[in-house]
């Protein structure tokens, strides 16, 4: 049965606001939310002749937020309307439109200003909804790898004991460190078009070597305490700041 609550994130992730831009349909199959999708298609896959007393909807929704029921009413006196077998397929209609699009109008208006004032001059309609997504997103796909081939150093040689661990380190983490690994020095959790082999990432010697690695985000920057060969050292401290970090400081 569907759930009749305001969900924190309304979209697919892959690409529901390049859709948007895109001036494409959405549907049903572009809601996030695993269990309302699934509520959702129970309902309109039900065989029997009995909606209203097996569903229990009416097309009124109910959420709550900060603390305070909210509730919205898909049509007029919506909240006295029962959803039957007649109706179902409007309920759904409207439920997904005011998912997708009107409960995030605010947020999607912000978001298409600032995209079109970017790219006011571009023909948005010779992009796939995921290659438009490639361009402002980036690609998820992470090859650390062309990174380490990509990389400059400051005060270190690319053959220096801790710049090799730091190497080691990365290649061989979960592919969750991974990320936040890049998220610390890059604060992104994706690679630009091409990949990570052309992204900007600097590795800078930091003297003291009893302090935690820190980043220069803005300028793709880690700033790496020589450790020298001491793996175990860099593990320890390296594997504290990335998996700790929570904003401009540690949990």
């Amino acid at each position: 049965m569907p759930n009749h609550r305001q969900s924190n994130t309304f979209c697919n992730s892959n690409h529901t606001p390049f859709l948007l831009q895109l001036g494409l349909p959405l549907g049903l199959e572009d809601i996030m939310d695993d269990e309302l999708r699934r509520g959702l298609k129970q309902l309109l896959a039900y065989e029997g002749d009995d909606v209203e007393d097996i569903f229990c909807l009416t097309f009124e929704l109910n959420w709550m937020e900060l603390g305070e029921e909210q509730k919205l009413e898909l049509i007029p006196d919506g909240a006295n309307i029962a959803v039957t077998n007649d109706n179902r397929e409007e309920y759904v209609l409207r439920y997904v439109r005011w998912i997708l699009v009107d409960s995030v109008q605010a947020q999607w208006g912000a978001f298409q200003d600032g995209v079109m004032k970017v790219v006011e001059d571009s023909s948005l309609d010779l992009f796939l909804p995921e290659e438009l997504e490639l361009l402002v997103v980036g690609t998820p796909y992470l090859d650390f790898e062309a990174l380490k081939a990509n990389c400059k150093y400051e005060g270190y040689e690319e053959d220096a004991p801790v710049v090799k661990n730091f190497w080691k380190f990365v290649i061989e983490a979960s592919p969750e460190s991974q990320v936040k690994l890049l998220k610390f020095v890059c604060a992104s959790t994706k690679a630009p078009i091409g990949g990570l082999g052309k992204m900007d990432f600097v590795i800078q010697r930091s003297a003291n070597s009893d302090q935690l690695p820190t980043s220069h985000t803005c300028f793709n920057t880690l700033l790496l305490p020589d450790y020298g060969d001491d793996e175990d050292k860099l593990t320890k401290l390296l594997g504290r700041g990335i998996l700790e970090c929570e904003g401009f400081g540690l949990e």
